[in-house]
């Protein structure tokens, strides 16, 4: 029986959840019925749960509410009430609940520790935040401890603990030296999750005296720093191979316990040597795709989002050519409450019924519990119109009174879920919402949608009547929707009329008139035909159209459905488009288009240019322009206008141009209004309103246009509505929280009246939501704030004026801002097709992680090292961008025998995502370069020397080199080739048994092997032997070759030139040139020709005084010639004349010169002897001025100058501070200490730059205890 009662009471609460979603009320977003309605209060903006502040800067904790009327706000403190009125220090910004702390002026952040929440209340009820834990940042200083060197033998593994400072939040961990460089790390060297520094194995380069460990606290800005640690490798031979152990973490198995939705780390660093290599895997299943990374040289593995499913063992396996290590971490995958479904507001009529559920999830299942107005509902007042039923309140036959605000907390030990809802009871006479005789048009044969927008509590009841007193509508050829709108279907010319809409329930009565106008549709009756023309013909396209008479149409003419040309040679009239003066251009389809406000209809035909017939030339004159303009019949849409034409000048006029001036908007600019054919005087225009017109009228022919009119009278229009809206609507947003929504405003002519304004409209698409609707003034754009990111949004912009507003608008799609994408492409692969080319293939990334407009994919990729040269050298990256959602790509380039590295990365149109994990791939070996030089030297009889460079791209590793050599003889023919394998480490060889006096040519390539490289090519000569007697050639049948040769080159040098000789062997008739430059300049070789076969040369308009190299050559003999010599010209000499130092007269003069001096020398040392003596020198060396100083000569310094108390040098590198002090506690505690003062900041990733400036005071710290660092900018042990 209970079991039945039981099943009984489930279906009532069932029946009952299905009866509240169907006579809740939905209240529509209508600004002014909003006002009016009474609401309870809801927290709009909240601080978060757990707040941590700057204890230096002022405390805002946010509390803002809105309700009708406006709620009031208190606080609680510690579950306590909090009396802002009796702390000077705390006040509440006028209309909202945020509480403001002042700390700057003399408040301390700690006295303010603490669980606060915020209630806000009207007489309808009260919501409140959530528990809101206040604490302050810390940064304390690093705890002093004595650190010793450390002694690690080569090979051994290593770690250096860092042990940081306990802060708030906990500081990020990186390691530097003493000249704020990173330290770098690798698969050997590393830093743990903990901050500590592995060594999988130690070699001596890491010997070093500066191992210094930062934490930075990112809240505070400040900075604080471990003294430096010591490490020494001594090695040892041989050193020792060791396979994997771990270092961390230790045992064979260890668990993890991480919450749903955050990232999981999961570390294993091994000892070995060689340097183990870490796997990861998950027992029993797969590492989950696209939110798997690895990083710290995939010693970390990183799971972004994880959710329950993805519990269970990880195994981390440390491997090398040794063996291998293994540990299991058992990961528990727990989860905070969150929500499944939150409680939602209800608006509920007097003697309704309804539900509030509450259902939440985690793990473990959270306890729910209920609140009616801050307080627990079991001792909130009661209300027989509610019964709780676990995570679901049901009311019934609610009343006024019943109207509170419901809180549903959701937790367990990992957190806890709090959210308001109120129940609002309204008894609302009805009200219609929908504007009074709002006018609807529609096409005949098309629905039509008449709106009736209502409201009233209890829910009214809905009627249509068409007509003041007729009946109400009723059949199949109505539809009646829940909003209150009704639909025809299928509205005819008869349907034309005023309808009504009528609201009711028991609290009242209201209706609303509504017109609706069924217009003819718009037609095409005579369509553009096919034409055929001749080039510099005309044509004509006709495009005649009915349409309803209270409609104005508007006729655009397209080519090949694009705008036409802007060329004057195109007429557009009425009823038809004109071409003049036709061109092969204008070969295409034409397409006559009609829009009305309510339709459009088009019409097409295709327009052949062929070759005109050739015709003599004619002299035409361009037509005199009309006079005596007249307008009459004026209306308040339309005048005439008739002129008389001028003169046609031998060529008929074809057509009349019509130009408007609007004296009101655009004073002094003319616009195309119509034309019309040139038999024509007189034509009827159309005339917007609240226009100033003025008319000119311009004749053309085929020569071309006359000069304008005379202006005609000025003729002011009526206003009225805007007959159309702004053109160009889009909404693109600039930010990922905004909708940026823009138009191009209306010309002053197209307001129809004063006061022009828009009404911008917006909507997010695909959700059931009402317009938001806002009138801006005449600007062009309209900011929407507070958009979710990257959604869609139908949009309209409507004109009105101070008569009215322009017929409605048609929507358009945009988008809100975009953000960058969230999510790496996973899966990269990549596929080496040869050795310069790799095709790298990705999965694509979820769409709705890409949070905008898929652009496409980047590859970036890079050269890692050679694997010939194992040298690693500048990373320079490249990158490839493949457009749209493209899967795969191709890296053309890349160097043979290389490993690379790439990584892929999402691009949107706000940026780039990040970046997937770097695969790494290597490219097979390709042919090499060519080598990088080839020398011959030593030439004797029989021998050359011959050195060689390896190549400058090996592209692999080189097996061999490949010499093949041949002589050739005095008419340039080849003999036969020699070839010769070289091992690939030989750099020299010497070619023995040549030929003497022989020119040989050698070809010289390298191999790997996939092939051979590009050669080199060099020629050389063996020397004839030295008596001049040819010595008979090695083998038989062999050619004697006779060859040139210049040798004792002598030069007799003067002042300004020189004579050069030399001696010559070889073939008669030879042509000689001499060869000369300034010794040791780089400047090119000047160049003398020797007439006839002379064995000498002068040198002539050299510079005095300077060295020169010269050397001879035989022209045709390309690369023959004789060995340098080096010579100098004379000093430059006065110009000939006698020589003055060798006549009596001149030697004369000088000895008397000489004893004059003498004289005056004895003369003087006599007086001077007389004078006696002044030691000046004495007494400066006696008393020299201690600030002057002699300059050391050792190193350039300025003598020191100290106290008598400073005896002790400097230790080399130390940093002195200005009072010339050296303390022993100024130690390595901060960044500090190795200047006065800093002014820089730090990298993302923690390394310094900046620069010293200022002076700082240093506090001495007392004992070992850890305390807090005064400020970033007074900072002993902290750097901001």
């Amino acid at each position: 029986m209970m079991r039945k009662k039981s099943i009984s009471a489930s279906k009532a609460s069932l029946v009952l959840f299905l009866c509240q979603m169907i006579s809740a009320l939905e209240v529509p977003l209508d600004s002014k019925l909003l006002e009016e309605l009474s609401q309870p209060p809801t927290i709009t903006q909240q601080s978060p749960k757990d707040y941590i502040v700057d204890p230096r800067e002022n405390i805002v904790i946010q509390c803002e509410a809105k309700g009708k009327p406006p709620p009031s706000f208190s606080w609680t403190r510690n579950g306590t009430h909090f009396d802002i009125d009796k702390d000077a220090q705390v006040t509440m910004k006028p209309n909202s609940g945020t509480l403001v702390i002042n700390i700057m002026n003399g408040g301390k952040a700690e006295a303010y520790e603490g669980v606060y929440q915020c209630t806000a209340r009207n007489e309808r009820g009260a919501a409140i935040s959530n528990n809101i834990v206040i604490r302050p940042s810390r940064s304390p200083l690093w705890t002093k401890e004595k650190l010793e060197p450390n002694q690690v033998r080569e090979g051994d593994s290593l770690v250096l603990h860092c042990r940081p400072p306990v802060g708030l939040p906990p500081p990020i961990i990186f390691w530097m030296d003493n000249a704020f460089q990173r330290l770098p790390q690798s698969e050997r060297v590393s830093q743990g999750l903990n901050g500590d520094l592995y060594f999988s194995n130690v070699q001596p380069e890491d010997t070093r005296e500066d191992y210094i460990c930062y934490a930075r606290f990112n809240h505070t800005q400040t900075i604080q720093q471990k003294q430096p640690i010591s490490v020494k490798v001594f090695s040892t031979k041989p050193v020792t191979e060791r396979q994997p152990v771990l270092l961390t973490p230790t045992g064979s198995t260890s668990t993890k316990v991480e919450l749903r939705g955050n990232v999981l780390l999961l570390e294993c660093i091994a000892a070995g040597l060689p340097t183990p290599v870490i796997r990861w895997i998950k027992e029993g299943g797969e590492l989950p795709a696209n939110r798997t990374f690895f990083e710290n040289f995939k010693k970390t593995l990183k799971i972004i989002d994880v959710s329950e499913a993805d519990s269970g063992n990880y195994k981390c396996i440390a491997r090398n050519i040794l063996g291998s290590a293994h540990h299991v971490i058992s990961v528990t995958v727990k989860a905070a409450p969150y929500w499944i479904t939150a409680p939602r507001n209800l608006v509920l009529s007097p003697g309704e019924d309804g539900t509030l559920i509450c259902r939440a999830n985690g793990n473990p299942k959270p306890n729910i519990s209920w609140l009616a107005n801050g307080v627990p509902i079991a001792i909130a007042p009661e209300d027989p119109s509610r019964k709780v039923d676990g995570d679901t309140i049901i009311f019934s036959h609610v009343q006024e009174r019943s109207s509170a605000v419901y809180q549903c907390n959701a937790s367990n030990e990992y957190g806890y879920l709090l959210a308001n809802a109120f129940v609002n009871v309204l008894a609302e006479p009805p009200r219609i919402l929908t504007s009074a005789n709002k006018l609807y048009q529609v096409i005949s044969d098309s629905p039509a949608l008449l709106d009736c927008a209502y409201f009233g509590s209890p829910k009214p009841e809905i009627e249509w009547f068409k007509g003041v007193k007729g009946s109400i509508l009723r059949g199949n050829e109505y539809i009646f929707h829940d909003n209150g709108t009704l639909e025809i279907p299928v509205a005819q010319k008869d349907s034309t009329g005023t309808y009504t809409c009528v609201a009711r329930n028991e609290l009242g009565k209201i209706q609303n008139e509504v017109q609706l106008e069924v217009k003819d549709p718009t037609m095409i009756i005579k369509q553009p035909e096919y034409k055929v023309v001749q080039r510099y013909g005309q044509v004509s396209f006709e495009c005649i159209i009915k349409h309803d008479s209270t409609l104005l149409p508007a006729v655009i003419w397209l080519k090949d459905n694009d705008e036409l040309p802007d060329d004057e040679r195109f007429l557009v009239g009425k009823d038809n488009l004109t071409i003049m003066n036709v061109t092969d251009r204008d070969d295409g389809t034409y397409t006559c288009i009609v829009n009305t406000t309510l339709d459009s209809v088009s019409a097409s035909a295709v327009l052949t240019v062929v070759a005109a017939p050739p015709t003599p030339a004619i002299i035409y004159a361009r037509p005199n322009p009309p006079f005596d303009l007249e307008l009459t019949g004026q209306l308040e849409r339309s005048v005439e206008l008739s002129w008389i034409p001028g003169d046609e000048n031998n060529s008929p006029i074809t057509n009349f141009v019509i130009e408007y001036e609007d004296g009101l908007h655009e004073p002094g600019v003319w616009h195309y209004q119509t034309e019309v054919p040139g038999t024509q005087t007189t034509v009827q225009l159309k005339l917007s309103p609240y226009v100033n017109y003025s008319f000119r009228v311009i004749a053309v022919n085929e020569i071309g246009r006359s000069q304008p009119s005379e202006p005609s009278e000025q003729y002011l229009t009526k206003s009225a509505n805007p007959d159309e809206n702004p053109s160009n609507v889009q909404g693109i947003g600039s930010e990922p929280d905004n909708l940026v929504i823009t138009w191009e405003s209306l010309k002053g002519f197209q307001s129809n009246g004063p006061g022009l304004q828009y009404k911008v409209s917006w909507r997010q698409k695909d959700v059931d939501d009402e317009w938001t609707s806002v009138i801006v003034a005449n600007v062009s754009k309209y900011i929407v704030s507070g958009t979710p990111t990257f959604v869609p949004y139908e949009i309209k912009v409507q004109a009105l004026n101070d008569l009215g507003y322009a017929p409605e608008p048609s929507e358009v799609i945009g988008h809100s801002g975009e953000d960058l994408p969230m999510v790496a492409p996973g899966n990269v692969q990549v596929h080496v097709v040869n050795s310069t080319l790799a095709k790298v293939h990705w999965d694509p990334v979820p769409l709705k992680t890409v949070r905008g407009h898929l652009q496409g994919y980047k590859v970036y990729y890079w050269k890692v090292q050679s694997l010939s040269r194992r040298s690693r050298r500048h990373v320079e990256k490249k990158i490839l961008t493949f457009r749209g959602n493209k899967t795969f790509g191709m890296l053309p380039g890349l160097e043979p025998y290389s490993s690379y590295k790439l990584n892929v990365r999402v691009v949107n149109g706000k940026g780039e995502g990040p970046a997937s994990p770097d695969k790494v791939f290597k490219t097979p070996e390709g042919v090499p370069s060519s080598p990088s030089f080839l020398k011959i030297t030593n030439p004797t009889l029989d021998s050359l020397t011959l050195e060689w460079g390896s190549p400058t791209h090996p592209n692999g590793v080189l097996t061999s080199y490949i010499l093949k050599f041949q002589p050739i003889n005095n008419t340039h023919e080849l003999g036969p080739l020699v070839e010769i394998r070289i091992p690939a480490n030989e750099s020299s060889l010497i070619l023995k048994n040549l030929n003497y006096s022989t020119r040989y040519k050698f070809y010289f390539n390298a191999q790997t092997s996939v092939g051979s490289g590009s050669q080199i090519t060099e020629e050389a000569v063996t020397i004839m032997d030295e008596a001049g007697i040819l010595r008979p050639a090695v083998g038989a049948g062999k050619v004697q070759p006779l060859y040139p040769r210049i040798r004792n080159v002598t030069t007799a040098a003067a002042e300004t030139y020189a004579n050069i000789s030399w001696e010559y062997e070889g073939p008669d008739h030879a042509n000689f040139y001499v060869e000369y430059g300034v010794a040791g300049s780089k400047e090119d070789w000047k160049k003398e020709i020797v007439n006839g076969s002379r064995s000498f040369f002068v040198l002539k308009g050299l510079t005095p005084g300077t060295a020169y190299k010269v050397r001879v050559g035989a022209e045709g003999l390309s690369g023959f010639r004789s060995s340098e010599d080096v010579f100098e010209t004379g000093p430059a000499m006065a110009s000939r004349q006698v020589d003055i130092a060798t006549q009596g007269w001149f030697i004369g003069l000088m000895c008397a010169v000489a004893l004059l001096i003498l004289i005056l020398l004895i003369v003087c040392f006599i007086r001077r002897n007389k004078g006696g003596k002044y030691p000046v020198k004495e007494k400066e060396d006696a008393h020299a001025d201690p600030e002057i100083q002699p300059m050391k000569e050792d190193d350039g310094t300025f003598g020191e100058y100290s106290d008598a108390e400073d005896h002790k040098p400097l230790k080399k590198g130390s940093r002195t501070p200005s009072d010339r002090t050296v303390k022993k506690e100024d130690s390595d505690d901060s960044l500090v200490d190795y200047g006065e003062g800093v002014n820089g900041q730090f990298n993302e990733d923690g390394s310094f730059i900046g620069q010293y400036s200022g002076k700082k005071e240093k506090e001495p710290a007392e004992g070992n205890e850890s305390s807090e660092a005064p400020s970033p900018v007074n900072a002993m042990n902290s750097f901001v």
